[in-house]
């Protein structure tokens, strides 16, 4: 995966935009405005990219338990966030969108009822 995948498969997702509320480096896609992912542009450009996501706290310690490449999420909460490095070689792309989509669905599922109804 590079940084355009990455990129076009979360701003394909309903809801999404992206930003640099940061600084010029941490690209960050929100779902009405909730941060689902971030990334480091200078990490991907250097070969070690990797995506902070949003997790389930018991899924991330399985994620963690299994894939060097899954650790507590840097600069993030730790047991709600993971940083998943992408240029490892350790993880499937399937397993990449999953995550990414899982991240989504986690900022989704805690929605209020009016926040939901304007991503119909």
């Amino acid at each position: 995966m590079n940084i355009e995948q990455f990129r076009t498969y979360c701003l394909n997702k309903k809801g999404t935009t992206e930003h640099f509320p940061f600084d010029n480096d941490v690209l960050v896609f929100k779902v009405l405005d909730k941060m689902f992912a971030l990334a480091s542009l200078k990490q991907w450009e250097s070969g070690d990219g990797y995506i902070n996501l949003k997790c389930n706290p018991d899924y991330a310690i399985e994620l963690r338990e299994s894939y060097e490449s899954i650790q507590p999420g840097y600069h993030m909460h730790k047991q709600q966030w993971n940083s998943v490095y992408i240029h490892r070689g350790e993880l499937p792309p399937q397993l990449i969108f999953e995550l990414i989509d899982h991240s989504y669905d986690m900022v989704v599922k805690g929605m209020t009822k009016k926040m939901l109804d304007s991503l119909q």
